[in-house]
C-alpha cells in the first residue's frame, strides 16, 4: 500500500481533469473524422462512377444496362453487360466452392492439429501465399498452369466425349487451356490463402473453456471441434469466405490473363468467358467513344455496387450468426 508522500507524489504526477477530457474529446473528434473521411472515400467514387458512366445507364436504362447481351463497341455501339455479370458470378460462386473446403481445413489443421513451429511455418506460408501480386499469378497460370492442364485433362477428356459422347462438345468447349475452368481453378487458389486466414483467427478466438468443457464430457479431438469450436466460431469463418468472395468479385488481372476473355453468352466449361473487371481492363485504352467510355464506367459501378452488398451481407451474416452467452444472437 503506497505511504502518504508516494500519495501525494503521484497526485502531483497526475494531469488535472480537465486536460484528460480534452484528451478524450481529441482522440474521439480524430477517430470520427477518419471514419468519416473513409465514408466519404467510398461516397465520392461511387458518385465518380455513376456520373461518368451516366450516359450508358441513360442510353440503356438502369436495368437494360445488365440485362443487354451485345457488347458491340465497333459498328453499332450497344453496350450490354449481362455476359460479364454472369461470368462474374459464375467464377465468383465457383471459386468459392472450390475453396472453401480445403481454406477451413487448412485453418482447423494450423489451429487445433500442428504443433507450435509448424503452425507458424503453415501461417506464414499462408500469409505470404495471399500477398503475391496477381499479375505474377497470371503469368504462372498462362506459361505453366492452363499448358498442363490442356495437356493433362481438357485435351484427353475432350477426345473422349468426341468418340464416346459427341452430345458433351456444346457444353465442354474449345480445349485450348485459357477459359472459364482455368479461370475458377487460378481464383480460387488465390482466395484460398484469405479465407484461411481469416478462419484461423476465428478458431484461435474461440475460448479455451469451450475446448476444455467438451474435453471434460469425454469429447474426441475432432468432437470438439465440431461441436465446441466451429459453431463458436461460425460467424468469422463465414464472413471471411464471404469476404474471399467479395475478393474473387473484384480480382482482375489473373482472370483477365487466362479467361480467354469472350462477349457472347453462352458459355461452356472450357471455352472463354468474361467478367465485369476482366472487360474494364481489357477495353479501357481502347475506349476511343464517348458512349464506349461511359458504358466501361458504368459497369464500374456496378461492379461497385456488388462489392458493397457482398460487404454488408458479410457483417449481417457476421452479427446474426454471432455467438454470446451459449446461444446465438
Amino acid at each position: 500500500m503506497p505511504t502518504r508522500p508516494e500519495t501525494l507524489a503521484l497526485i502531483r504526477r497526475t494531469p488535472p481533469l480537465i486536460y484528460r477530457w480534452l484528451g478524450d474529446r481529441i482522440f474521439a473528434v480524430l477517430v470520427l473524422g477518419f471514419g468519416l473521411i473513409v465514408m466519404g472515400l467510398a461516397l465520392s467514387l461511387a458518385v465518380v462512377l455513376f456520373r461518368e458512366g451516366s450516359e450508358a445507364i441513360t442510353t440503356f436504362g438502369f436495368l437494360g444496362f445488365l440485362t443487354g447481351t451485345t457488347w458491340d463497341p465497333a459498328l453499332r455501339l450497344e453496350f450490354g453487360t449481362l455476359p460479364f455479370l454472369i461470368g462474374t458470378i459464375v467464377t465468383s460462386v465457383a471459386a468459392l466452392a472450390l475453396s472453401f473446403f480445403p481454406a477451413l481445413a487448412v485453418a482447423i489443421f494450423s489451429a487445433e492439429y500442428a504443433p507450435r513451429w509448424l503452425s507458424h511455418l503453415i501461417d506464414g506460408m499462408v500469409d505470404l501465399i495471399a500477398a503475391v501480386p496477381s499479375v505474377v499469378v497470371g503469368i504462372w497460370g498462362i506459361f505453366v498452369f492452363a499448358p498442363w492442364m490442356r495437356d493433362r485433362f481438357y485435351l484427353p477428356l475432350y477426345m473422349w466425349a468426341a468418340e464416346n459422347q459427341p452430345d458433351l462438345l456444346p457444353i465442354l468447349g474449345s480445349p485450348m487451356g485459357y477459359g472459364m475452368t482455368t479461370a475458377v481453378i487460378v481464383l480460387a487458389l488465390m482466395i484460398i490463402p484469405f479465407t484461411a486466414a481469416l478462419s484461423r483467427d476465428a478458431i484461435r478466438l474461440v475460448p479455451k473453456e469451450q475446448r476444455e468443457a467438451a474435453w471434460a464430457l469425454g469429447a474426441t479431438r475432432w468432437e470438439v471441434i465440431r461441436m465446441a469450436v466451429l459453431p463458436y466460431a461460425r460467424s468469422g469463418i463465414i464472413a471471411g469466405a464471404i469476404l474471399s468472395f467479395g475478393r474473387a468479385i473484384g480480382e482482375t488481372m489473373a482472370v483477365a490473363m487466362l479467361i480467354g476473355n469472350k462477349n457472347t453468352l453462352p458459355f461452356n466449361l472450357f471455352g472463354p468467358a468474361a467478367t465485369m473487371p476482366s472487360v474494364i481492363i481489357n477495353e479501357f485504352r481502347e475506349a476511343v467513344e464517348n458512349l464506349h467510355l461511359a458504358s466501361l464506367m458504368a459497369i464500374g459501378f456496378y461492379l461497385f455496387l456488388i462489392s458493397l452488398i457482398v460487404n454488408l451481407i458479410a457483417a449481417y451474416i457476421q452479427r446474426k450468426m454471432m455467438v454470446s452467452g451459449g446461444r446465438t444472437v
